[in-house]
Formats: structure tokens, sequence, C-alpha cells
């Protein structure tokens, strides 16, 4: 893979020539999601300055079906949503939460035209055998499976048409939709929040991006005994066709009914898959959504998308790290020197204090030296993850004029709520405190950005501005 490539960055790649973003598919994609969110945000922006009363339960329901029907980049910026604390209000996270990812797929004689774009008039002599049916499709694009004439099974991942004209369109819907919450509650400036989704959907279109994550997760997993990684096929991938070695796992919900010790062993193994990456290379999964990876008879788990993708400096893990020390010793100065780290400013001490209920809740399984489920003591079993503690800290952040999180934070905050909801499911019962201790022992900012500098150059990865 090329250098040119920079993760983490949110820079809008040029375009290409089938599928820019053209004037003409952004206004029909305006006009379609205008006329279905559009009367949606006036009730909203209606009860705000006209008085209107809004049943906040009725409204999140009406613009959940909206979103599922539209399908595309607005409805996986709600699933996101769902799962950063505070971003939206609890009756709006429970009814996005249950989005489906599924789209409807794309016909065979679309796809056959569409790989023939990507690979040329004679593709299919490129492979032993290509499915016509779509083994699985999702908000940006679908997978197929084919065998390739060496005999490896493989999947191809294949970007629906016009996807740059439908996340343009949809991130300006987004902007105006999160302007309209912020202007209705002012616990949490939403624009840096805005600012990482655009980003992250921007980047999720360019698969040869996704093609060198890929190749960085290789490395930096290829000693963890317990997790798979494709192998990208380059010959047959493109800057919107990924095609890589098709890994062979279940549904990670069938194993919610196994025995205690099997699911122990996928959570222990789940666990250095999201963060072995994070805290020895700075380089975090910011999707931990259940479609994103399969489970082996064994308990080893197979991680299979690997387009949202987050890059951090050693400085703001140092202060991940950081906080989790001031929490369990108690250290106020030190929480106030992390979340400074982490980029938050201008913070009063009613705030830090509010902002440690979360950290507190966050760490609150790490603290405890002892096998123990992440959920354990907390009397919000079912819903939204976290919900009476995000209720309080949205509450008190409100009170005390709000604040702006971090674009860092955002995908940092999700993914620990994502993955902490899995390990929930699955009823895991594991010493978090000694998993977690094994993985920043002996940390140093310096160590970790040379070990970050190495695998970047290696996948072919710049490294985050």
């Amino acid at each position: 893979m090329s250098g040119r490539k920079r993760a983490g960055s949110g820079e809008t790649p040029p375009p290409d020539r089938e599928d820019e973003s053209r004037l003409g598919g952004r206004l029909m994609r305006y006009a379609r999601v205008g006329t279905t969110v559009g009367g949606l945000a006036a009730r909203l922006a209606a009860s705000r300055y006209l008085g209107v009363g809004l049943d906040q339960d009725r409204h999140a329901s009406d613009l959940r079906a909206a979103l599922g029907g539209l399908k595309g980049p607005l409805m996986k910026a709600a699933q996101l949503l769902a799962t950063i604390p505070n971003a939206v209000p609890d009756s709006y996270a429970v009814q996005f939460a249950e989005l489906q990812s599924n789209a409807p797929p794309m016909g065979w004689p679309f796809v056959r035209r569409r790989m023939a774009a990507e690979l040329g008039s004679d593709w299919q002599s490129r492979f032993a055998s290509f499915s016509h049916e779509a083994a699985h499709a999702a908000s940006l694009g679908q997978v197929h499976k084919a065998v390739h004439p060496d005999g490896r099974l493989l999947a191809c991942k294949l970007q629906y048409p016009d996807m740059r004209s439908a996340v343009e369109a949809d991130l300006d819907q987004l902007r105006l939709a999160l302007s309209l919450y912020q202007r209705s509650d002012g616990a949490v400036n939403m624009s840096h929040i805005q600012e990482e989704l655009a980003a992250r959907l921007r980047e999720e279109l360019d698969y040869e991006l996704e093609a060198a994550h890929v190749h960085l997760y290789r490395l930096m997993l290829k000693d963890v005994a317990g997790v798979h990684v494709p192998e990208v096929v380059g010959a047959l991938s493109t800057r919107r066709l990924l095609t890589m070695t098709w890994l062979d796992g279940g549904r990670l919900l069938d194993a919610v009914d196994l025995s205690q010790a099997k699911r122990n062993a996928i959570a222990h193994n789940l666990f250095h898959c999201w963060y072995v990456p994070l805290y020895r290379f700075g380089v975090l999964h910011g999707d931990p959504h259940l479609g994103n990876y399969t489970v082996r008879d064994d308990g080893s788990v197979n991680l299979l998308d690997f387009g949202c993708i987050r890059i951090f400096e050693s400085k703001f893990i140092g202060g991940v790290i950081a906080l989790y020390e001031a929490i369990r010793d108690g250290d106020e100065a030190k929480a106030v020197s992390a979340y400074e780290a982490w980029g938050f400013t201008g913070l009063s001490r009613q705030t830090i204090a509010t902002l440690n209920l979360w950290a507190n809740f966050i760490y609150g399984p790490l603290l405890e030296d002892r096998p123990r489920t992440i959920n354990e003591g907390d009397e919000a079993e079912r819903g939204v993850y976290g919900a009476r503690v995000a209720n309080q800290v949205h509450r008190d952040l409100r009170q005390q004029g709000g604040v702006t999180p971090p674009r860092e934070f955002v995908f940092m905050d999700r993914a620990a709520i994502g993955l902490g909801s899995v390990f929930m499911r699955l009823g895991a019962r594991l010493n978090w405190h000694a998993l977690f201790e094994s993985l920043i022992e002996g940390y140093t900012e310096v160590s970790m950005t040379r070990r970050q500098a190495r695998a970047m150059k290696s996948a072919g990865v710049d490294a985050p501005l």
C-alpha cells in the first residue's frame, strides 16, 4: 500500500470519476433525506421556539423509522450517536440503537456492472466462482462470497454507487439535526462530535485506506492468540472494492447460551482484540458493532470490518491511563491533568466532578481485582448501557453550562460503551483489573510512539496529524 494514506485525519479524498460527489446525486439525496427528516426536525424546532409540546418517545420512534427506510450514511451516523453518552436523549438513543444495519442488496445485474467498473469487463475470469447473492448487505456496501483460482475463499466488499454524494448530503442533514438538538439542550456542544463523525464516515468510503487498516491490524495482533484478521487480496481490490480472505464463524449473539467458561473465553479474546492495539499502538477500532466480528467454535474471534479506525497520539493514550490511575488512587489533580491531555479545556471543579462520575462508571470494572461481570451492581441491566449514570451526567452538565468534548473523546467513549455492552450480553465474568493492568504495565509514551511508527510504516499508513 502507498504511504500516502493518512488514517484519522478526516481529509476528504479526491473524487473518483464514477462516484464523485456529483451535484445531481447530492440534490437527489437532499430531496429524499429532506422530505423524510425535514418534518421531524421542524417538529423538534417548534417544540423549542413555539412552545409546542413534543412527545420525545414518539418523535424518536418516527425518526428511527425514517432513518431505517433511508439506509445509508445518515442511518449509520444515528447508530453511532446511540452509543456516544449524552449525545442524544435516552429515548432517541434507545430507538437509534435498534436501527438495523442490513440494507436491501444490489441485484446481480447491477453487481455485475459494478464489478466490471472496478476490475474490468473480464472480471469473472479472475475468480473460480462468485456468488450472485450478497452474503451481507450494510449501510455503505455489501459483501459477496467468492473463490480465488488458488482455492481460497474470499469476501468481496463492494461499495454501493454514488456513496460520496450520499455521505455529503447526509452529513449536511446531520449537521442541521445536531445543531437543532444543541439549541434545545446545551449540555454537550455537538461541534466536535459532528466533525469526528464526518471524518470517519468519509474515511469509510476509501477501501484502499481500509485495506491499509487490515494490514495494520494483522501486524498489531499477529502475536495475540484467539484473534483472527483476514488477509487483503490486493490484486482484486480497488478504492471501492475490498477483497479479503473469508473467515468462517458464527454470530456472537448465538454464543449467549454457551457455558460460562466459553463465554468468558470469547470475552477475553474480544478484550485483547480491541485493547492490545489501543494501549500498545494507539489504534482504536471505533465500531464494536455485533456484525463486525464472528466467533469460532474454539472461542476465538474474527475481526471483519476495518472502516472505522481511529489513531491517537501517545499523549492521549497516556491521558487515558492517567485518568484510570487517578480514579483508582483518588488523585483529583491527576484527573485534571488527564482531562487536559484528552483535550478538554476550561473545566470548572464542578464539571470535573461531573466528568469523574462518568469516569468512575467506565473504569469501575477495572478497579476491583477479582472476577466479576461488567455490569455488576448496576441497576440498569436492560436498555441503554449506563443510562442511569448518563442521565445524571447529562443533567449536571446542562446545569453547569455544558461541555465541549474533544474529537478524540468521541470514538474512545463509544468503543468503551459498545464493547462493554457486548461483555454484558455475554454475561462474562473476568478479572478486568488484571487484564487491564497487564496491558498498561511498563507503558511509556516514547515506547508506544516507536511501536506505532514502525507499524504505520509497515502497513503504509501515515501517522495521525
